[in-house]
């Protein structure tokens, strides 16, 4: 059995790793498709990127390893069934369970591993990734120039070059408009050629300028008025302005937190803190306006001449017969009660914040939980599957693969959405994908381990059969005692 557990070993964790691998790939891609606007053209070195895709390959572990854990099983066992070697172990008398005890124990162990990596690498990931998203959108773009088009990169000032030359970096007929001073004076230059470019440490603008003209024009506070316009000629003009956003300056990751990039303690922590908070704004909030605005004992209207008697709640306004009263206390209510409105519908708006913030520190709280069971049973289905279907390849066991992944994705989305929205508890929403499949997965290891075929009709009618005879049987009993009592 050993041998037989080795080869099983190895037809399992190849192709799992190999499914991760392109899972992982193209959740990658479509980061990347996702903030590709935000990384080109600002001249960020390969390191930084390289270390982007790190770490938001490390944040797609939650979802890549449910789908390579079904594929996986599925392929090793479907190969196995195609080639009757599992027929021959179960002829040996080697029960499925023993047959898939190995597997079910390196799952097992990724499962737990799942959990640790969910706890601990993808929150660190999430909190170095925002870090560089947030970095790459304060840097500035790139120094460079297309012919004929306005570059407005830097600011209060407008480059515009019509020709440069890409191996020189020469620019030919520039073009500058200069605001950047705070007096009002506004600076035109013109010029033949010349060369602009970043300093090393990329802190300032470097200018040289050849054969041009400067058009400086001062306008006074009687500008409607009074316009002075100065120019002059210069053959050489060099100029260093002082630039910010240009270099890649790194924040710190330990600044940008939200429920992603919390450990379980720290959700817990945090769930423990706000659930505090919302309860005891909630019972401020119904106590004040219940004792205050509701019910108050008595009260006055606007108008000082007017007063409004104090009502018994248990009294009926009904039963006052004075017609003026009557009118002054259902205005007062209705005042009251208006009142109370408004002010719910302003406090209402900073507890939802409260609440947003609480059920999406739940979700990811029990989401943690919920990846290595999904783990868990997405090897028993695949598992199952593959003893059932008994096809390898990568043909059948990708399409199966898929189509289940497609179900737990929409039944994990609309749980999460659901939870986010308060219509259900965040554990309801963040397991409803698990609570779906596991019947499934109990279900598919039945009929593989007793060897019946998935599609056998004769087993289902039986069983729908049954099902109905039950069901009849109780229907003639109770119909029979309620006739019984009639008599």
């Amino acid at each position: 059995m050993k041998k037989v557990h080795l080869l099983m070993l190895k037809s399992y964790l190849g192709p799992m790793f190999m499914a991760f691998f392109i899972v992982s790939f193209i959740l990658l891609m479509n980061f990347m498709w996702r903030w590709i606007d935000e990384l080109v053209g600002k001249g960020l070195t390969i390191g930084v990127i390289f270390e982007l895709m790190g770490y938001a390959v490390m944040t797609t572990i939650p979802m890549a390893l449910p789908l390579s854990t079904l594929f996986s099983s599925l392929m090793a066992i479907g190969n196995m069934g195609e080639n009757y070697e599992l027929l021959a172990l179960k002829a040996a008398g080697i029960s499925l369970s023993r047959i898939l005890r190995p597997l079910m124990i390196v799952t097992f162990i990724i499962s737990v591993a799942s959990f640790f990596a969910a706890n601990n690498l993808v929150p660190y990931s999430y909190k170095k990734m925002t870090a560089i998203i947030y970095d790459i959108r304060q840097q500035k773009q790139a120094l460079e120039f297309d012919d004929g088009i306005f570059f407005n990169g830097i600011e209060d000032m407008s480059i515009r070059v019509e020709h440069q030359d890409r191996k020189t970096k020469l620019l030919h007929n520039v073009l500058i408009y200069d605001t950047r001073n705070n007096n009002g004076q506004m600076t035109t230059i013109i010029a033949d050629s010349g060369y602009i470019n970043l300093s090393d440490d990329k802190r300032f603008l470097m200018v040289t300028l050849f054969n041009g003209e400067n058009y400086e024009q001062n306008r006074s506070n009687s500008w409607y008025s009074e316009s002075n316009l100065r120019h002059h000629f210069f053959d050489v003009q060099k100029a260093m302005i002082a630039l910010e956003g240009f270099n890649f300056e790194r924040s710190d990751a330990s600044t940008f937190t939200n429920a992603s990039t919390k450990r379980v303690d720290e959700l817990s922590i945090e769930i423990d803190s706000l659930q505090k908070e919302v309860d005891t704004e909630v019972y401020s909030l119904n106590d004040d306006i219940i004792n205050n605005n509701l019910f108050q004992s008595k009260g006055t209207t606007n108008d000082s001449t007017k007063t409004v008697h104090s009502i018994n709640i248990s009294d009926s306004i009904t039963n006052i017969s004075d017609f003026r009263k009557k009118y002054e206390m259902m205005e007062h209510a209705i005042s009251l009660a208006s009142s109370s409105s408004s002010r719910m519908t302003f406090d209402e708006s900073s507890l939802k914040e409260k609440l947003q913030v609480l059920y999406k520190d739940q979700i990811e709280f029990f989401s943690k939980f919920a990846l290595p069971v999904s783990v868990f049973i997405f090897f028993l289905i695949g598992s199952s599957l593959g003893a059932i279907i008994r096809k390898g390849g990568m043909g059948m066991p990708f399409v199966i693969s898929f189509a289940f992944f497609i179900i737990y994705y929409i039944l994990m989305i609309s749980g999460e959405k659901m939870a986010k929205e308060g219509s259900t508890h965040p554990f309801i929403g963040t397991w409803l994908s698990s609570f779906v499949l596991l019947p499934i997965a109990v279900f598919l290891l039945y009929k593989a381990s007793t060897d019946s075929g998935l599609l056998n009709t004769e087993w289902y009618l039986k069983h729908i059969l049954r099902a109905k005879t039950l069901i009849l049987n109780k229907y003639n009993k109770v119909k029979q005692y309620y006739d019984n009592r009639k008599k």
